[in-house]
């Protein structure tokens, strides 16, 4: 379905879709360099950030149209949801400028700058896409737990 015709309500399961795949992708990436396919590597983690650059589209548009989701759920879940969320949140916002960074230096040749904080990126980046499926299904798929 073209993302024009979903709606507001649809984004969430979009988003939790754009960071499964982005995990997937990073995943794969990381095998192609560690068998040192680099072009397999480079391309993979090309798609992975646009994957995650069209995540980031419609997590801010989501937001500016729906606004604020409150996590209504008490007890147990609304423990674990604040637990992943939290550092999910902060690390959220470093990943745009790391991944930005790790792929500069990918494309420019600068290899060592590259792998120096790729160490960085690459389980700071996995952590946000892995745990942003998690913060989906606790906020929308998961029955108060009493």
């Amino acid at each position: 379905m073209p993302l024009a015709l979903l709606g507001v309500h649809d984004l969430p399961l979009v988003n939790a879709t754009l960071n499964a795949t982005a995990t997937v992708l990073l995943l794969i990436a990381y095998r192609f360099i560690r068998r040192k396919k680099i072009e397999a590597h480079k391309r993979t983690m090309l798609i992975a950030f646009g994957v995650s650059c069209v995540f980031l589209a419609c997590y801010l548009i989501h937001h500016a149209l729906a606004g604020y989701v409150k996590f209504e759920k008490p007890g147990l879940v609304r423990t674990l949801y604040l637990s992943i969320l939290v550092p999910h949140t902060i690390l959220a916002i470093t990943v745009p400028v790391l991944a930005i960074i790790t792929l500069r230096f990918g494309l420019k040749g600068e290899y060592a700058r590259h792998r120096k904080i790729a160490r960085w990126t690459f389980p700071i980046w996995l952590f946000v896409s892995v745990t942003g499926v998690i913060v989906y299904v606790l906020l929308y798929q998961v029955e108060p737990l009493l």
